[in-house]
């Protein structure tokens, strides 16, 4: 996981650092996930404590805890790069490894880039939408809300004062400032791995040498290069490399008493190395990939701290990678890309050749954000918004679904419950006017269904309910009314609310009712243009005419894209609608454009002033559907106080969803298949009969002691 992180493909040559999945491995490390979660089993009090999990090695953690305890309160910070969807998307078990960080309250990256990354992941893998609110990311994720943080890491304040101050660090110093008295002393201090970049900056430093003669014989770069953390033959083409070009760099431009780079590679001390921090007037990070890189400000509370070279104003300038996680916070710094030769070296040169005034004043700002922003500002920073992100837990009911790594958490209101069959059929048998309200897509037709057509099977179990005369069914949807019509036409006395209830028929020789509304269609003139210019520039869009709307679609567009066009199109339309009678609506991957006062909602408070005026008030209405327009269904029959109609005191009303997801509504299905099994269970339930006088003739006959 360590080098796609850091982006290097699986493909890659191992000679290179690249590394071939191995399913085995795999399940070596969730073994050690695991077994952090047996031992936290023993130790861990759900309800009083909180879980943080520091970086990817306890990636799939979050899981595990939540299997054992589904209100654990868990934070996770992320201490690697995130990289790119296209890189993460690489990894075979990758879905695993994305639920697993939902599993956590609140997720923590260094930088926006990574955070972006990880949310580019989940729409683009887990078709999962965020939102900022109050200056919070969320995902929503099967009821929860997880939060994203962004904010880097920060340095040990005291911890490294104390080292900075140490009179043995002082004596360092006043030794490294005579060593290089005279000389421009730059400072590069890395770990030996493949993204460091050593034989970058080592290749800038010739190159500086090269374009600058009259810095030969001043110019110096110390390089101290920490004990590698594992090995391997990257490793050591690492080391070889640069060994390689500062022999080169040296043998060219060394004079006796004069080496321009200086590699210390053998173990350094803490005082050693600040000390080093505290003489180098220049920091040069060449990093091509790191997750933060803390030497930066290492270096700037070094130059602060340190009296060892007198009380004179401090200054420093740093050039930095623009591909390391600290590169944001310290806007002071010289940002180059690594990869450029010429620009390291340019780097280097303004860095030399700056004033001692725009020194102190970049310096300055660096030492501001480092002493405001360090590790204990970012561990009460973390503490407080996972206590915000779980605030909640404890008001809300949780259930476990899924197997394995697929395992999450489902959290949902206290009275939301699932609709069983044995729950609703004493309701339907013992009433008399019942009204049914199916949304058609994602409700009774599954969403990943090629052939949007009904199947014999819904239009058999319909045309049962309709055979009831107790029964009104009617299909609430935003197709259009000529489609519907004709997938519906076997159900002689099925109802049927079109596009959204423009169009409302009560059964197929009822003629067709609108609304009520003008039907003036002139904004369509203005609107179609608009969706016809952002369907042209987006891939995989269309249009959907209707004769009430239209519907502009990017389910078939890249995600990223097709949300992004989708907030645009939505801003463009308000705008040049704004005079027009109509509402612009963003839905699931739609942007539609209706007249104004059309909704499930007003349709369904439409066929309930039908029934109490037809004296027939329905004492049974069940409603199902799994969008947000179905929302306003669930409204107009749970809190009818909203609506015109009043049901009956004593009306059984079943408001259902389809999916564990926060809904008006009080009941959930699972899926399409147990909505159809639900509409079977009441087809096949008999009404309850009046009780009849039973006259009953009794022979008795002797015999046998009886």
């Amino acid at each position: 996981m360590w080098p796609l992180l850091h982006y290097l493909l699986p493909l890659t040559p191992s000679t290179l650092g690249g590394l071939p999945f191995d399913r085995a491995l795999y399940h070596s490390f969730l073994s050690a996930n695991r077994a952090f979660a047996d031992r936290l089993t023993e130790v861990l009090a759900p309800d009083d404590d909180f879980v943080w999990i520091q970086d990817y090695h306890l990636l799939a953690l979050p899981t595990f805890l939540r299997k054992r305890f589904p209100r654990a309160r868990v934070g996770f910070f992320l201490h690697s790069p995130f990289p790119s969807s296209e890189i993460f998307r690489t990894i075979p078990v990758r879905d695993d490894l994305l639920r697993a960080l939902l599993n956590a309250d609140l997720v923590g990256f260094h930088t926006f880039d990574y955070a972006r990354h990880f949310l580019s992941a989940c729409s683009r893998l887990l078709g999962l939408d965020y939102q900022s609110k109050r200056g919070y990311i969320g995902i929503e994720y099967y009821g929860r809300t997880v939060t994203v943080k962004i904010l880097p890491v920060g340095i040990d304040m005291g911890q490294l004062r104390s080292v900075v101050s140490a009179p043995e660090t002082a004596d360092v110093v006043r030794q490294v400032a005579d060593a290089y008295k005279g000389r421009r002393l730059m400072l590069g201090v890395d770990d030996v791995d493949l993204f460091k970049g050593i034989g970058l900056k080592f290749l800038g430093m010739e190159q500086l040498l090269v374009e600058n003669p009259e810095l030969r014989g001043k110019a110096v770069l110390v390089q101290i290069t920490n004990p590698a953390r594992s090995e391997g033959r990257d490793v050591q083409e690492v080391q070889d490399e640069a060994r390689a070009i500062s022999a080169r760099v040296n043998e060219r431009f060394g004079t006796p008493g004069y080496t321009p780079i200086v590699m210390i590679s053998r173990p350094v001390s803490e005082h050693e190395k600040a000390a080093y921090y505290a003489a180098a007037e220049c920091c040069v990070v060449s990093a091509v990939r790191d997750g933060l890189n803390r030497i930066p400000y290492i270096y700037t509370v070094c130059r602060q701290e340190s009296t060892a070279l007198g009380d004179a104003p401090k200054r420093s300038v740093i050039v930095l990678s623009e591909f390391v996680g600290c590169s944001p916070s310290l806007s002071g710094a010289i940002r180059v890309n690594p990869w450029s030769v010429e620009s390291v070296a340019e780097a280097m040169s303004s860095a030399l050749r700056m004033s001692d005034g725009e020194q102190r004043l970049r310096h300055e700002k660096h030492y501001k954000y480092v002493s405001t922003h360090d590790v204990a500002y970012w561990a009460r920073s973390f503490d407080q918004d996972l206590q915000r992100a779980c605030k909640d837990h404890f008001s809300r009911r949780h259930w476990g679904i899924g197997f394995g790594m697929s395992f999450k958490v489902v959290a949902l209101g206290p009275n939301f419950r699932r609709l069983s069959v044995e729950h609703i059929v004493p309701s339907f048998r013992k009433t008399e006017n019942r009204l049914i309200l199916l949304d058609y897509d994602g409700t009774v037709m599954p969403e990943s269904s090629i052939d949007k057509a009904p199947s014999s099977e819904v239009i058999s179990v319909l045309n049962r309910l309709c055979e009831d005369p107790k029964n009104r069914v009617f299909i609430v949807s935003g197709r259009g009314k000529d489609e519907l019509s004709k997938w519906f036409a076997p159900c002689e006395k099925l109802g049927i609310a079109a596009e959204h209830g423009y169009f409302t028929r009560w059964s197929k020789e009822s003629p067709w009712e609108t609304c009520g509304l003008v039907a003036d269609f002139d904004w369509k003139k203005t609107a179609e243009p608009v969706m016809r210019l952002y369907t042209e520039a987006t891939d995989g869009s269309y249009i959907e005419h209707k004769e009430s709307a239209l519907v502009w679609h990017h389910d078939e567009a890249d995600p990223d894209f097709g949300s992004c066009q989708a907030k645009e199109l939505l801003d463009h339309l308000e705008s040049v609608l704004a005079n027009e009678p109509v509402v612009v609506k963003r839905g699931q991957h739609i942007v539609e454009v209706n007249p104004q006062g059309i909704s499930k909602g007003v349709v369904v408070e439409s066929l309930l002033s039908s029934m109490v005026r037809g004296g027939k008030a329905p004492d049974f209405v069940l409603c199902i559907g799994d969008d947000r327009s179905d929302e306003d269904m669930f409204e107009s029959i749970v809190c009818p106080a909203n609506g015109s109609v009043k049901l009956p005191a004593t009306s059984e009303v079943f408001a259902c969803t389809v999916g564990k997801k926060p809904s008006m509504a009080k009941y959930y299905l699972d899926d399409t298949v147990d909505v159809i099994k639900m509409l079977q269970g009441l087809a096949s339930a008999p009404s309850q009969q009046r009780p009849w006088p039973v006259q009953l003739r009794v022979t008795f006959e002797e015999g046998n002691g009886v």
